[in-house]
């Protein structure tokens, strides 16, 4: 089952013995795991039956014998194992008598990243039971922020809104729900969060540096594009959610290029997701990287994601420079 359908609705699925969160997005599971703590143990408060485990650490008997006890005040324990890939790799077989044979005084959670169908376990879970908690793609991300706002906050928020929002965000999904509720409260009673909203509460911390950034990779300026992105590391800004938020442009203009082979520039940049007041400096930038780097765009993404994520010696704050500077250099 897909995480975004189960929280749309979590009251309507039936209660499972076992559940699986797989994938790598945590604000999901995050989610998830409220949700079922409020089903299990009847509050998203209540602390009593909750047993989380590591999963480097954690032993099946210990696990098994908490599944088993009752607790004091409730109906059943709700038994997470966070980490879990380890657990299950060294207790798979005792996992599948239990799965065969669960018990009703508790809910087993396994916390995963990685959850091949193929194998004997997966396949005795059923579907119900097995969340997969994965962002959505980029270009969905915008769609994904007004449902959020209507379920989690009862607003509605606007297209252009929730498009400007994330491009000014980013795609971390924690990070847009963080914004979603500080704009819920901005509005106040106003059942409605438009474009003016998040330009003024968002679009004047980390969105407008990104923008700025951006403008002087267009105009060929690596010096203003190294300062700004220097200033986000002084305030702090964490070298993953900037290389986000560069993704987020960089296929943009990568798709708008793509696209615009045999169409109007102006309609591949309406296809790419380019918001209106982008138009221009979008424009800027294809004339400025030119069809040599624009093709190379993903493999530099790719590369400096992997040396961020430790395949590089490199710090993050050079290698982020040093994207910065290949995409403003003068061809």
């Amino acid at each position: 089952m897909d995480s975004h359908a189960f929280l749309e609705n979590p009251e309507k699925h039936k209660l499972q013995h076992v559940y699986i969160l797989h994938g790598e997005e945590e604000f999901l599971k995050r989610q998830v795991l409220s949700a079922l703590r409020a089903r299990v143990l009847e509050s998203a408060e209540n602390a009593f039956g909750l047993n989380p485990y590591s999963g480097d650490k954690a032993q099946f008997a210990e696990v098994n014998d908490e599944l088993q006890t009752l607790p004091f005040l409730g109906p059943r324990r709700l038994v997470v194992v966070e980490n879990a890939d380890p657990f299950v790799m060294l207790f798979r077989a005792s996992l599948e008598k239990y799965v065969e044979q669960p018990v009703s005084t508790g809910v087993l959670v396994l916390d995963v990243k990685t959850w091949p169908a193929s194998t004997r376990l997966a396949k005795m879970v059923p579907g119900a039971g097995t969340i997969v908690c994965k962002s959505p793609p980029a270009y969905k991300l915008p769609e994904w922020c007004v449902r959020w706002a209507s379920s989690r906050h009862g607003k509605q928020l606007t297209a252009e809104a929730a498009q400007l929002l994330v491009d000014l965000v980013g795609p971390d999904m924690g990070q847009l729900d963080q914004e979603l509720l500080k704009l819920a409260i901005y509005v106040g009673t106003a059942k409605r969060i438009d474009n003016e909203d998040v330009d003024k509460l968002v679009g004047s911390s980390r969105g407008q540096s990104m923008w700025k950034i951006f403008d002087a990779i267009g105009a060929g300026q690596i010096s203003q594009a190294l300062v700004i992105l220097d200033r986000l590391f002084d305030q702090g800004e964490e070298p993953m959610r900037i290389l986000g938020a560069f993704s987020m442009q960089l296929r943009r203009l990568a798709q708008a290029a793509r696209l615009s082979q045999g169409q109007p520039l102006s309609v591949a940049m309406d296809r790419a997701g380019v918001p209106p007041f982008a138009r221009n400096g979008c424009e800027q930038q294809l004339r400025h990287l030119g069809r040599r780097r624009l093709d190379r765009l993903y493999d530099w993404l790719v590369e400096t994601d992997l040396g961020l994520k430790g395949s590089s010696q490199l710090p993050p704050r050079t290698l982020l420079e040093r994207l910065v500077a290949q995409l403003a250099r003068r061809a």
